[in-house]
């Protein structure tokens, strides 16, 4: 295995790869057995951040919800290599277990561990705020996981900075489990949802953000040019930046960058991300073991400081 620095996530001792590797795909465009290469290549290359849901992959026709995870347990107990993987999971999204009352928190969790093989999750996001819910509810719910020792620390994903600051004050006063992680949509093209309150907020608290989207939904890979056609299931999403003269500067910049450092362009914009105050890893997936060296490529990346502004400038319009 190669022997990379890790980097430390926010007040936990967990020290995790400088790139999670998102198993949104498992299960979905990448079946078990390619999902496995591409875990045993991730690993191989020095990575033990795995980022995960309960929800994954519920939208494919004939799946459940947990099929993700149930692929990542599988690997595990084969593999014989929980001790050496961080495992990121969440809660709030599958069908059968929606939302963040304390009492679904608690089943769903238990459901995840099931489908993991594990006794502990490592790294536990409420997915998506549930406004309706107080925060006293969801945190004292993630603090009760966490003395049982099934969950080692707690994180949220998509929640307003007032939601936020809500719920760390109240992990304060009370001495309750404290959020360690912010999960962001946050990339090159999409910088306006992270940047300003929110990532303030990360800063003072500090809080380690593990942006998704990272490469807005390949865009950022280079793949998408104008007259290309992209056999992929996120092509419609990842194409419209192709209309914007934000998306377009952000290319070129990408282009110039990627061949200074003859690196792969996916490489050049998670390299900016991870460059950006308060990010310890960014997230992004592989579907194949092909696509897996442009991502892992991020731990040895160097940008200097006027290749990350002239990113930053080429992107200002997403803010």
């Amino acid at each position: 295995m190669t022997s990379l620095p890790l980097r430390k996530l926010g007040a936990s001792d967990l020290e995790v790869f400088p790139l999670a590797l998102g198993g949104n795909v498992f299960g979905w465009t990448a079946d078990e057995a390619t999902s496995f290469a591409v875990l045993d290549a991730y690993t191989a290359a020095g990575g033990n951040f795995l980022d995960t849901a309960d929800s994954y992959s519920a939208w494919v026709p004939g799946n459940r919800g947990g099929d993700s995870e149930t692929i990542i347990g599988r690997w595990l107990a084969s593999r014989g290599n929980r001790a050496d993987v961080v495992v990121a999971t969440k809660v709030s999204q599958h069908p059968d277990y929606p939302g963040l009352t304390a009492a679904n928190i608690r089943a769903a969790a238990d459901a995840s561990l099931r489908r993991l093989g594990t006794d502990h999750i490592d790294l536990y996001y409420t997915h998506f705020d549930k406004p309706e819910v107080p925060v006293e509810e969801i945190i004292s719910a993630l603090d009760d996981l966490v003395r049982a020792g099934k969950v080692r620390y707690i994180a949220a994903s998509n929640i307003t900075a007032e939601r936020l600051k809500a719920s760390l004050d109240f992990s304060e006063r009370e001495g309750l489990a404290r959020y360690v992680a912010l999960q962001p949509h946050y990339n090159l093209v999409s910088r306006g949802t992270y940047e300003g309150e929110l990532q303030d907020l990360a800063a003072a608290a500090g809080l380690a953000a593990v942006p998704y989207y990272a490469l807005a939904a390949g865009f950022l890979t280079g793949k998408y040019r104008p007259g290309t056609t992209v056999d992929s299931a996120r092509a419609a999403g990842a194409g419209k930046h192709l209309d914007t003269e934000r998306g377009r500067a952000v290319l070129a910049a990408l282009d110039d960058i990627a061949a200074a450092h003859d690196v792969p362009v996916a490489t050049v914009a998670l390299g900016w991300l991870a460059a950006q105050p308060t990010v310890a890893a960014p997230i992004a997936s592989a579907r194949t073991v092909e696509q897996l060296p442009a991502l892992v490529g991020v731990a040895e990346l160097r940008l200097t400081d006027a290749e990350v502004e002239r990113l930053t400038e080429a992107s200002r319009g997403g803010r």
